[in-house]
């Protein structure tokens, strides 16, 4: 159903943006100051690449989680504490009201989860042996609602979904911008000259880079979300004594792959403008959100 929405929602996007072209003729525009360009056909050819690259993101997830992290699954539990993790996200995936994720435990000792899948009925949820050997079960049962937390809010579509729409225009714009200035600037009559391809590749890392600040956003804002479902399914004591613990650990080394983090449970202290591009807000800050809820 998710995954319908998510196509549904996209197309929607295209014919709205198609629309307000057409109303304010753009095209005409462009043409009139010598900029031939066929906007619809450009934001097709942005929309597949940008949303396509998401999608195929979205479903190799899980592949790449278990490849980038050495993450081993529990098919058979070999000890009581595997056996104790299975249960756990079984009564926590059945309370959440999802399918039964696959579990696993990946070779760091860093406290940290996560959680990603392209369904949430067909999710992987996974803990640190660093965090399942030093927490105490109360706080490692939090830690893995918050990760249920996560399925169960559909993150990784709506995070896919977002991430397909900034894909495309930035790609688009970054045409348009490079396009134009080759034909105003360097009066390239014919084809695209050098203009173009130096323009649109600088507005695109620069698009991109400002864009991504929306992304991380969504990104911090689903973690408050995913501590209000982990209080939820546990209890709020539980959860916020998980995130004091992460805090106080929050020294160590992460070393979750980059593409990992957001789906992570915390992350390595950011200072300043570089706080906007993070993907998990302070930990101070959860703590206080729950405590005052």
């Amino acid at each position: 159903m998710r995954i319908l929405l998510f196509l549904a929602t996209n197309m929607a996007v295209l014919v709205l943006v198609s629309t307000v072209f057409n109303l304010l003729g753009l095209e005409g525009i462009l043409a009139a100051n010598g900029v031939d360009l066929n906007l619809q056909g450009l934001l097709i050819f942005c929309a597949l690449f940008g949303f396509g690259g998401s999608l195929i993101s979205l479903f190799l997830s899980k592949w790449m989680a278990k490849r980038g992290t050495g993450t081993y699954i529990i098919e058979q539990p070999r000890n009581r504490d595997e056996q104790w993790l299975v249960d756990t996200v079984r009564e926590l995936a059945a309370e959440a009201g999802i399918g039964m994720p696959e579990v696993g435990i990946f070779p760091s000792q860093a406290a940290n989860a996560f959680a990603t899948g392209w369904n949430r009925n067909d999710a992987l949820v996974a803990v640190s042996a660093g965090l399942l050997q030093r927490f105490r079960p109360e706080e490692v049962r939090a830690v893995m609602a918050h990760e249920i937390g996560h399925v169960a809010n559909g993150d990784m579509v709506t995070l896919s979904l977002i991430q397909g729409v900034i894909n495309t225009f930035v790609m688009f714009l970054a045409r348009v911008i490079g396009h134009t200035v080759d034909r105003v600037v360097f009066k390239t009559e014919r084809g695209y000259g050098i203009g173009y391809y130096a323009v649109t590749i600088v507005t695109e890392l620069v698009l991109g880079f400002l864009a991504s600040m929306i992304v991380f956003w969504f990104s911090r804002w689903r973690e408050y979300r995913a501590d209000a479902a982990g209080a939820a399914l546990t209890t709020n004591t539980h959860m916020i004594a998980a995130l004091q613990r992460l805090r106080e650990e929050q020294g160590m080394p992460q070393d979750l792959p980059g593409e990992l983090t957001a789906f992570g449970i915390s992350e390595q202290i950011k200072q300043g403008f570089a706080g906007l591009l993070r993907s998990h807000p302070p930990l101070e800050d959860r703590i206080r959100a729950l405590q005052a809820a």
